[in-house]
């Protein structure tokens, strides 16, 4: 029987939820940091586009990273054999987080964490939330980490062959996100015609909000062309102004803290 996880409250109506990563000192070294909202490609060059994109932002910041302890390469010479993949750590010293174990082209990462959830709270864990790596697709997993004393690895399957593939060392190889136990199933999915709906009247005023905004950004010197973009869904309110007050805009994960780490709340940047 597992131990029992403590349950912390701040105050009579705001339980706080433990999620725990016990550590394993015989395993690589890896830091694990709450996801930021910044991608590198987002800043290379979008024009600013992805950044206006709330829904892509807020996905970005919801989950913690792993990151990588060493930098290597990686080949896969295209058959099933685990020895068919070469991985490359040059003169670093070991214990190395990654290896071939399965075959197919697949890297396993071995996560230097045992995680525990609270009761009735599953793990999934993947690869990093829109950070797309070349030759290489990471596979995602769900674990029941309220009762399970087994290990998980976070694996990626090389996608084309005979190509040198690069995991830096501080480089996000594994996302997880808590994820209570049986909610999805509770859905009951319908599909209902949208003409005559309680959302009919809402979506065809924005429709129309959107066709009246695109045709006039095309003119100089009208509100729509100094506004560049509709900013209704950034503020939480439809297009006639009707707000949402439960609308989010940003997440602020915490960051995993040990015994005697100073009690600030700002999450730090990984990368």
């Amino acid at each position: 029987m597992r131990d029992s996880v403590p349950t912390v409250r701040t105050g009579e109506d705001d339980p706080e939820l433990p999620f725990i990563g016990y550590t394993v000192a015989e395993r690589a070294a890896m830091r694990i940091v709450p996801a930021p909202a910044g991608r590198a490609w987002i800043a290379a060059g979008t024009d600013g586009f992805a950044r206006r994109c709330l829904p892509l932002m807020m996905a970005n910041q919801g989950e913690w990273w792993i990151l990588n302890s060493h930098t290597f390469s990686a080949v896969w010479e295209g058959n099933r054999q685990a020895s068919a993949l070469r991985l490359d750590y040059g003169d670093q010293q070991g214990p190395y987080p990654a290896a071939s174990h399965f075959g197919h082209g697949i890297i396993t990462f071995e996560l230097p964490f045992l995680f525990r959830t609270p009761p009735g709270w599953n793990l999934t864990a993947g690869g990093p939330t829109n950070l797309p790596k070349d030759a290489v697709s990471p596979l995602a997993g769900l674990v029941e980490t309220d009762w399970t004393s087994a290990y998980f690895t976070m694996n990626w399957q090389i996608t084309r062959p005979h190509t040198s593939i690069v995991f830096e060392a501080g480089e996000p190889i594994c996302a997880v996100r808590p994820e209570r136990r049986g909610d999805l199933g509770r859905f009951r999915p319908m599909l209902l015609p949208k003409a005559g709906s309680p959302e009919d009247k809402g979506s065809r005023e924005f429709e129309e909000s959107r066709a009246r905004f695109a045709a006039e950004q095309r003119i100089p010197g009208t509100p729509a062309y100094a506004a560049k973009w509709q900013r209704h869904y950034l503020r939480g309110e439809s297009v006639t102004g009707e707000k949402f007050p439960d609308h989010e805009k940003r997440l602020k994960l915490r960051p995993f803290r040990s015994p005697g780490d100073p009690t600030d709340e700002n999450p730090s940047e990984p990368l």
